[in-house]
């Protein structure tokens, strides 16, 4: 089942974060995920969360998928790049759907 890796961040250090944006790509799509949207902060509209500045949506083609980039030992430096360079990180999953009718079901 296809997941969405929702990331919300700040950069904090912009060397360390572009280490790993010029890498990060090509090893997503070798784990079965495509960065679907890129974002950055405009303003707050309504809500209680801190903003951050950065936004990716990335599109993975299931949970397995996800966790294989995680828990990859060859990519271990390359996530030390996203977490040296980057603060206030937010990562949620979100399970893929057609339409609402999953959410909003009666229980």
């Amino acid at each position: 089942m296809t997941v969405y890796a929702l990331n919300l961040f700040d950069v904090a250090n912009r060397d360390e974060y572009l280490a790993y944006s010029k890498r990060s790509p090509a090893e997503v799509a070798k784990h079965g995920g495509r960065v679907v949207a890129l974002g950055k902060f405009r303003e707050s509209m309504t809500g209680d969360i801190e903003p951050r500045t950065v936004l990716i949506l990335v599109e993975w083609d299931s949970k397995e998928a996800f966790d294989s980039y995680c828990n990859d030992p060859e990519l271990a430096d390359l996530h030390a790049h996203r977490e040296n360079g980057s603060s206030s990180y937010i990562w949620h999953l979100f399970d893929r759907l057609d339409d609402l009718r999953p959410v909003l079901k009666l229980e």
